[in-house]
């Protein structure tokens, strides 16, 4: 059976990387790209690597003697160089866009230039801030939370691509394609494995309010631009990365 074919290929997890990190990978063939709609089943190994970096920096910044909350800024940089930030440029440029313009066309437009605005500024803040106090409070009695946050947030993406049409016809999203409803299941399952084998039980109150979170901006990604993008997704993995981190964090 052609790789193309198959659920699994073994390139996915090194596909996955490189379509949601920025870190140094070994270049790969054209056709291993081929398959990128199947690859997403693969997203929640992304945010293991990211969400272990980030926890390794944390917690040796707590062995260093380093205050809680100088280790969560440590692993909030990590988190940020490993990704190139792409997920908070995408929650920064959906906040401007949906609630910047007047209409649908205006709101694409807005979310395609890379101009900040007001609403992305605040969204950008806030973000950061919760993260930031959230993984201070976690850190120290939890470090698995700060995966399991990584692993579960990005497991949710591809129900997004699922379940939303393309609101463009170009751009990262749609380069990648509508995956199967099979890829996107086993990607669940295997970010509720990761997340249970790194923090535990209370990741079930944490996928829950993750989902609210992500079937809230899905609700409104239809209704303003009639579908999702790859800047909508970046935004579902911040939401759902904060609703994690807050439910987690609750069970303190």
């Amino acid at each position: 059976m052609p790789e193309n074919d198959t659920a699994f290929g073994p390139r996915d997890p090194l596909v996955a990387l490189v379509l949601l990190t920025r870190l140094p990978l070994p270049r790969l063939p054209d056709a291993a790209f081929q398959r990128q709609a199947r690859v997403v089943w693969a997203f929640p190994l992304a945010g293991l690597v990211v969400g272990g970096l980030a926890a390794l920096a944390g917690v040796l910044a707590l062995h260093a003697g380093l205050p809680a909350m100088v280790a969560a800024g440590l692993a909030l940089v990590v988190q940020c160089a490993a990704t190139g930030a792409m997920h908070e440029d995408g929650l920064a440029d959906t906040l401007d866009g949906l609630w910047g313009g007047h209409t649908r066309e205006a709101r694409l437009e807005i979310m395609k230039d890379s101009t900040v605005g007001a609403y992305g500024a605040i969204a950008l803040v806030l973000s950061l801030g919760l993260r930031w106090a959230l993984i201070a409070a976690l850190l120290p009695v939890a470090p698995g939370a700060v995966v399991a946050a990584a692993c579960l947030s990005r497991a949710g993406m591809p129900v997004l691509m699922y379940a939303l049409p393309h609101a463009r016809d170009f751009g990262l999203s749609h380069g990648v394609g509508r995956p199967t409803a099979r890829a996107c299941a086993i990607g669940l399952a295997l970010g509720l494995v990761l997340a249970f084998l790194t923090a535990g039980h209370e990741t079930v109150t944490g996928a829950l309010l993750g989902a609210l979170a992500l079937a809230w901006l899905a609700r409104q990604a239809r209704k303003r631009i009639g579908g999702q993008t790859g800047d909508i997704l970046g935004a579902s993995q911040q939401l759902g990365e904060i609703a994690i981190l807050l439910a987690l964090a609750a069970h303190l």
